[in-house]
């Protein structure tokens, strides 16, 4: 197994970071990486709900397997290639504070896990996909960042 975790602070409150994340069909709003997003499934949030991203020429299906409001959300990734076994991001938020006086901003940590078997061979195969991985997620937190801290700019312009 191989686990690559990236973070990055968004000047906005968790509820509001959480809020883009729990529109679980709607990566595609703020993921740049992420040409279209939509539901599968009936259920659009909790354990279960299952979207299908198109990145590129790939298509993949990602099934919620956690879900704590307003603190994670754990996805499985099916589409990749068959080598690996299982790959799973795990979105953990924590509040904290930029400056006194604040509204408060959130540290968001993506975490992915690539499991393609326990040979050594495999497990380099598996290094090999969490650090392209680990490159989407950078994407996406850079992504998630601009839209909500953009957002915020908007609202406050005059």
């Amino acid at each position: 197994m191989a686990e690559i975790a990236h973070a990055t602070s968004i000047a906005r409150p968790p509820e509001v970071v959480w809020a883009a994340l729990a529109d679980f069909g709607g990566i595609s709003r703020w993921a740049p990486n992420v040409d279209h997003s939509c539901l599968t499934t009936s259920r659009s949030e909790g354990v279960g709900a299952v979207r299908r991203v198109q990145v590129g020429r790939n298509a993949l299906l990602e099934r919620v397997v956690e879900w704590e409001p307003g603190d994670r959300i754990a996805y499985a990734i099916d589409g990749l290639p068959p080598v690996v076994r299982a790959a799973v991001n795990t979105w953990s938020l924590e509040a904290s504070k930029l400056r006194e006086g604040d509204d408060g901003a959130t540290e968001v940590t993506l975490r992915t896990l690539v499991d393609a078997g326990p040979q050594p061979p495999r497990q380099v195969v598996a290094r090999v996909v969490a650090r392209a991985m680990g490159k989407a997620s950078v994407q996406m937190l850079a992504g998630l960042k601009g839209h909500l801290e953009e957002a915020q700019s908007e609202v406050v312009a005059p």
